[in-house]
């Protein structure tokens, strides 16, 4: 496993970035998708990262758990740099949760199954065990009653809830959220969204892509505004909304907030 020194506490007792990027580049065939993006986040901090379509932020946060292949720059995680050796993005992906859009759940497998699937096999827990941990995190998401239905029987929004608790049955350090409330009715986003605050209120660390602007406000320590393969914009929510810096943060902000 590749260990970064950037994976040591630093002096005067300030904690390392937990996640970090450094001059990341990014292309798919001619399309220059991440220009030179370097973000740090540390451990408990939560970062809400925004910005138009094809912007590429979910690009970046594919890039984090390896989903994306960047090609120049560096990308460390918990102390593991990202780099083509498979046991290194296996040691993050251990670390790092993921939850989509799309719910990606197994339909042929009850919500039980679809949470024990993965710590059974990449984990090793027994079945007793991963049980007993997926009913755990399916009583944190407030949907206990789930365990033995089938995806199709749950509304987008309570499948949402499983997918997030099928990512914490891993026990990341790590979740990191691409536009997860995108693919919901209007009247279930509140349910995922309540769910994710109280992850972040519980003190897990979050890089989470999203247009909820009331989300960013509440539960953000740094907001992320990306436009054209950059970060344009990075400031703690109360500067964010209230003086951002740049033009092209203000004209979407203008956009956004007046939907």
């Amino acid at each position: 496993m590749s260990r970064s020194p950037e994976s040591r506490p630093v002096p005067g007792g300030e904690t390392a970035p937990v996640i970090e990027l450094a001059g990341v580049n990014k292309w798919f065939g001619d399309l220059h998708v991440l220009r030179d993006v370097s973000l740090r986040v540390h451990p408990g901090e939560r970062v809400v990262v925004c910005g138009p379509s094809g912007s590429g932020k979910s690009t970046m946060i594919r890039c984090v758990n390896r989903l994306e292949k960047h090609q120049s720059g560096r990308i460390v995680v918990d102390g593991v740099e990202l780099t083509d050796r498979t046991e290194d993005i296996r040691a993050v992906r251990r670390g790092v949760g993921m939850v989509f859009q799309q719910f990606n759940l197994f339909p042929h497998l009850t919500v039980l199954q679809n949470l024990t699937l993965a710590p059974m096999r990449a984990l090793g827990l027994s079945r007793s065990d991963a049980e007993a941990r997926a009913r755990q995190y399916l009583e944190r998401v407030r949907i206990p009653e789930q365990a033995e239905k089938f995806p199709r029987q749950l509304s987008g929004g309570q499948q949402q809830r499983v997918a997030i608790a099928r990512s914490l049955c891993m026990e990341p350090k790590i979740m990191l959220f691409d536009e997860p409330t995108s693919a919901l009715d209007p009247e279930m986003i509140a349910e995922v969204l309540d769910t994710m605050i109280e992850l972040a209120d519980n003190g897990m660390t979050m890089v989470c892509v999203t247009h909820e602007m009331g989300f960013a406000r509440r539960v953000a320590d740094q907001v992320v505004f990306m436009d054209a393969g950059r970060i344009v914009e990075h400031a703690p929510p109360a500067k964010f909304f209230s003086a951002p810096e740049h033009e092209r943060t203000r004209l979407f902000l203008g956009q956004i907030l007046s939907h």
